[in-house]
Parts: structure tokens; C-alpha cells; sequence
């Protein structure tokens, strides 16, 4: 294990000064580089704080409630959870249930699990079904006691669906082979391997219809290695998982409550030399460098199949790196064993500025924050100055043995969502037709003719259930337009969708280059004769084209159609989304006052601002909704 002593010492003398408060926001940083044993070490030191007090202190903290219910002792997990929460810049608000409790808080809605926690994690271990077995066993006992589990899973992932308010995540079981062991013939070991995959692929299958949970397969992590138990621990704790697994599953889950708060990452920001290739492009040129064709290059080929499967999944590829263009883009075109392609690739910038101005560069290009990107580099130097300039970039540690690179590359889960939607499979070349439409806006004296000439056109209308999941998603990644943050589950959005005084609508642009898809939302809740912009977001591809300010116009214009006596809305402030401050101040609306959670304001409908007149909006919002 690699010892990182003087870090580690830094986060530990906080602790010591008394410091860990009043310095919170600089832990995620100390706590980055940490692994293993000084990781855990200083997760416990962390959950030994009062996160109450931490929000006092710091109220923009980002925070993560979460629940953790099971069969055996998880004591182990609460530090393992701070630490891998608190890398991410997030502080834990754990509660842990009673030992072997899940049966009774999963069977009962008015239990800790359907409260307000974020996470429910009910944390399975294959001694829930071994407790049950008589002694001796045979597999057939094995089959019934897991179809009794099952069964109680199902029932509960129901039950979660309607009254639940986070998410509920279970785990696939582990074999060890202390229980297959026990039979001597290999035939009963068979039917019992067969048994226990047929089980966990149950499990695994009940996210396909239960948006409200995730169940986390536990097999790559023991795959990797990871012991299953530690022999003391479970026979004299009853800790039926070893702290080393518990630790690798703290790390999934801290994945899954990254994305939840809205803290999911877009776009992958590669170097090419030592990192695409092998080689420095501009010493060895293009029949120099190493791509496939040998031992190191068959590392760099695989680097590129998995930058490339990541890139069909929705992520934003691009590069940046110290070279000339024209030779950049001819391996890209032209080399027979790349497998990048210069079309796979939103952005190529090579160039010979300092790699943080151009990340800065690229993010304003592609109209996100600077938080949005994961920057993978095999130099330590460029690491670190843009950890410094940046540190809101993820930097992913690559060094010059590229047979790693996907290991690296992999091991945060940067860009993981609860579901893949097909907007997501279309980002990619939504983001290159916005490049274009920005190249295309420099041919134009004024923005005023390049909006008429771009043909912006708007659809509003309620949400349609298969839109749901793209909805619940947009809640959960956009953070600049975004007027009070609230991250909502599928579960919700459905709620919301179906509920007599709440509404939620659905934008969906285009222009002449082709559609944007749904790339907004407008949460409304109808209060008597008034009407509640509950919340409204925008995808960062289509600001300040008079997208929001033609959703606007045809809400208010809608609520004045129906008899509304005002339009609410409210605006939370945050880190991210002051670019949208005086949204509603532009809309026409007026101070109220401060609001539940943020600033009110409030639209009497007596003159309404009209949409832009280079916009075609087209609404669909009759009947009897707000």
C-alpha cells in the first residue's frame, strides 16, 4: 500500500488544532490522494464530527442523508462512507438502524427507512440465508430460504416504491467458499452455484421496473479480489462482510450519492501523449508513436476502447494536449490503428498554452463549469498545476504504465446515472452541433442576428411518462440554470406528474441544425388562485437563446388564461446557479420576501413580457391543470 504520510498528517493536524469545523471545505482536498488504511484512519477521525455543526458553519455544504439497515454488524461501513462521501466534497448524515432490524424497517412504512433519508442502504450478506438453514443442509434448503428473502425484497422494493422518499439500495450476495465447501460432491456444489447466481440475477432484475432502487452487484468487487469475510469478525461480531468489502462498497455508494446531489461529472478531458499513445507525437512522429502494435500499445488500444464505449454512452470526450493541430488531427484521420477517431471527440484542442487555460477554454466552449470535467494526464506536473488552478476538475492520476490507464480511469465511477436515457446516447453529438452553432455565430454582427437566423424553436408541454426518467435526470445534473436545486427520483416526478395540484412540464428545443430534445423542466403547484413555479431548470446547451424567457411568457400567459390571480417563484442560491439571480427580476416579477428555501417573487399577470420575437414556441398546455 502506498503511504501518503505528509497529507495525511495535514488532515490529522486540523483534527489536532481543533480546526476540522472551520476548515471543512478544504478536506475533500486533503482526503483525495488517501487509500487504504490512512483512508479509513481518516474516515473515522471525520465521522467523529458533528455535521450539524459543520452546516452551521459552512450552509452551502453539500449533504447526504443516509440510512443503513441489515443483517449483520456494519459498524465498519460509517467511517468507510464518511471517507468516500467526503472525497467527493460531500458530508455524511448517517443513522444506523438496529442490529438485524431490516426485516421489521422494511416491513413498516412509519420505520427509519421511509423517513427522509437520501440513501437507504439495506446491506445484505449471505449469512441471512445461512442463519436459516438447519443443520445439516442440503441445496434444495438453500433454494427456499432464498426464495423467502426474495420475497421479502420484492414486497419491500413495492412497498418503498409508494412510500419511500430517497433510494433503497440492496447488493447482490457473495458465495464465499467456506459454504460451498461444505458439500463434498461437486454435483451439490453446482446445483448450490446455481441457486445462489439465479437469486442474485433476481435481485439485479428488480431495478427494472423500480426506479426508487439500485442494487449494487457485489461480484466485480470480489472479482478484484476482495475477501468476502474476515473469519473473526464474523464469527465473533457477527460482521458477515469484511471491512475491506464494506470498504469497496462505501466507494459504489458514494458514486450513487454524487450523482443524487447533482454532482455527476459530463465531460472526459484526455492528453494524447503517453496517455491516447504511446510516444511523444512531435519527437517520434505518427509511424513512431505506439498504438497497437505492440506490447505497450495493446495498453493504449484498450485505453481507447474504453474511452470510446463511455463516449457512446452519453460522456463528453475531449482532448487537450501540448502539440501542434495539424499532426494531432492526422493520427485522429489517419493512423490505421487508432481507435479514436477525431469524430469521437467533442473538442480537440492541441496547442502549447498551459493545459488549466485551456480546460477553462473548453468548459466555456462547451457551456459547462469547470466542475463538470475529468481530466486524465500521465504527467504529475500538468496533474498539479491544474489541481491548483482547478480545483473544481477531477484529475485522474495516469503515469507511464499504460496497462493501469483503465483501472484509473474506471475506479470513481465519474460519470455514473441511476439509467441511461436516449438523450444521453445523443449528448455527444448535440454538444458538436452546439460547437458548430457557435462557429457559426461568428459569422454575424450581433447575437440579435444570429438568433433570428438560427430558428429557435420551443415545445412545452406536460411531461409524458416515458419522459420521466430524462426528467428525474435533468433535476439531478443541471446546477446552473436551476432556480432552487431540487433533485427529484423518478418516483417523484411521477407523483408530481399525477398529483391533483401539481404539474410538471417538459421543454424541448430545436433550431436549424436539428433538436435538442427535452432539455427542460417547469415544476408547478397550483395554490387556490395563485400558481407556484416550484422550480425550473434548464440544460446548459441551450442558455440565453430565449429559451427560458419563452417558457416564462407562456406560463404566465397560461395562468392568466385560467383565472390565476399571481404567479410565485422562487429562487435558492448556490455556488452554481447565480448566473440565473435576476431571472425572475427580468420576467417582470417582484420581491416577496424571503421563502421557505430561497427568495420569493411574485408576477401579478397585469403585463406580461412576450416570448422573443425569434422564437416559435408552441404550447401544449390546455385543460384543467394549473
Amino acid at each position: 500500500m502506498t503511504r501518503t504520510e505528509p497529507v495525511a498528517e495535514d488532515l490529522f493536524a486540523l483534527a489536532r488544532a481543533g480546526l476540522l469545523v472551520e476548515r471543512h471545505p478544504d478536506v475533500s482536498r486533503l482526503i483525495a490522494p488517501l487509500t487504504g488504511d490512512d483512508l479509513l484512519r481518516a474516515g473515522r477521525l471525520l465521522s467523529r464530527s458533528d455535521p450539524d455543526e459543520i452546516l452551521r458553519a459552512h450552509p452551502a455544504t453539500p449533504t447526504t442523508t443516509v440510512v443503513v439497515t441489515g443483517h449483520g454488524t456494519l459498524s465498519e461501513l460509517i467511517p468507510a462512507l464518511t471517507a468516500e462521501t467526503a472525497r467527493h466534497g460531500i458530508l455524511l448524515r448517517p443513522h444506523m438502524t438496529d442490529h438485524d432490524s431490516y426485516r421489521l424497517q422494511l416491513a413498516d412504512p412509519g420505520s427509519e427507512v421511509y423517513g427522509d433519508a437520501d440513501l437507504v442502504l439495506c446491506v445484505l450478506d449471505p449469512a441471512m440465508v445461512f442463519d436459516l438453514l438447519p443443520t445439516p443442509w442440503r441445496p434444495a434448503d438453500v433454494r427456499e430460504a432464498l426464495a423467502g428473502q426474495l420475497a421479502l425484497l420484492d414486497e419491500a422494493t413495492r412497498r418503498f416504491e409508494s412510500a419511500g422518499r430517497g433510494t433503497l439500495v440492496l447488493n447482490t450476495l457473495p458465495l464465499p467458499r467456506e459454504y460451498t465447501g461444505r458439500l463434498v460432491d461437486l454435483a451439490s456444489r453446482a446445483e448450490l452455484g446455481a441457486i445462489w447466481r439465479q437469486a442474485n440475477a433476481a435481485l439485479l432484475d428488480l431495478m427494472r421496473d423500480r426506479p426508487s432502487t439500485v442494487v449494487l452487484d457485489l461480484d466485480p468487487l470480489v472479482a478484484d479480489g476482495i475477501p468476502v469475510t474476515e473469519p473473526r469478525l464474523d464469527i465473533y461480531a457477527k460482521a458477515h462482510l469484511a471491512p475491506a468489502l464494506l470498504a469497496a462498497y462505501a466507494r459504489e455508494v458514494a458514486h450513487l450519492a454524487r450523482h443524487i446531489g447533482g454532482h455527476t461529472r459530463k465531460c472526459l478531458v484526455v492528453d494524447l501523449d503517453e496517455t491516447v499513445w504511446g510516444g511523444i507525437l512531435g519527437d517520434d512522429g505518427i509511424d513512431g508513436i505506439e498504438v497497437a502494435s505492440s506490447l505497450r500499445g495493446e495498453a493504449f488500444r484498450a485505453f481507447q476502447r474504453v474511452v470510446r464505449q463511455l463516449a457512446s454512452q452519453g460522456v463528453l470526450v475531449a482532448a487537450v494536449s501540448k502539440n501542434d493541430l495539424e499532426p494531432v488531427r492526422e493520427v485522429l484521420r489517419d493512423h490505421p490503428d487508432m481507435t479514436l477517431r477525431e469524430d469521437d471527440f467533442v473538442r480537440v484542442t492541441a496547442n502549447w498554452r498551459p493545459k488549466h487555460e485551456n480546460l477553462v477554454q473548453l468548459a466555456e466552449d462547451l457551456n459547462l463549469g469547470v466542475d463538470s470535467l475529468v481530466f486524465a494526464d500521465d504527467s504529475a506536473y500538468e496533474r498539479g498545476l491544474v489541481r491548483k488552478m482547478l480545483p473544481g476538475v477531477a484529475v485522474i492520476d495516469l503515469d507511464d504504465e499504460p496497462a493501469l490507464h483503465v483501472r484509473k480511469l474506471l475506479a470513481d465511477g465519474w460519470f455514473d446515472v441511476r439509467a441511461l436515457t436516449s438523450e444521453d446516447r445523443e449528448r455527444p453529438d448535440r454538444y458538436r452541433d452546439e460547437l458548430v452553432r457557435k462557429d457559426f455565430m461568428t459569422g454575424f454582427d450581433s447575437v440579435e442576428d444570429y438568433l433570428r437566423e438560427l430558428g429557435v424553436t420551443v415545445r412545452i408541454a406536460d411531461v409524458d411518462a416515458r419522459d420521466i426518467p430524462r426528467v428525474a435526470q435533468l433535476t439531478l445534473r443541471t446546477n446552473q440554470f436551476n432556480m432552487t436545486t431540487q433533485r427529484l427520483q423518478p418516483a417523484e416526478v411521477q407523483a408530481l406528474a399525477a398529483g391533483p395540484e401539481t404539474r410538471v412540464l417538459t421543454v424541448h428545443t430545436g433550431d436549424r441544425y436539428g433538436e435538442n430534445g427535452l432539455v427542460g423542466v417547469v415544476l408547478l403547484r397550483r395554490d387556490r388562485d395563485e400558481l407556484h413555479i416550484e422550480n425550473f431548470l434548464l440544460s446548459c446547451r441551450v442558455f440565453s437563446r430565449g429559451v427560458e424567457q419563452a417558457c416564462l411568457a407562456a406560463v404566465l400567459t397560461h395562468a392568466k388564461a385560467t383565472g390565476m390571480r399571481a404567479v410565485h417563484g422562487t429562487y435558492r442560491p448556490t455556488p452554481k446557479n447565480t448566473k440565473v439571480a435576476d431571472f425572475y427580476a427580468q420576467g417582470g416579477f417582484v420581491p416577496s420576501g424571503e421563502a421557505a428555501n430561497g427568495f420569493g417573487h411574485r408576477h401579478d399577470l397585469e403585463t406580461i413580457t412576450p416570448p422573443p420575437p425569434h422564437v416559435r414556441l408552441t404550447e401544449h398546455l390546455g385543460g384543467t391543470g394549473s
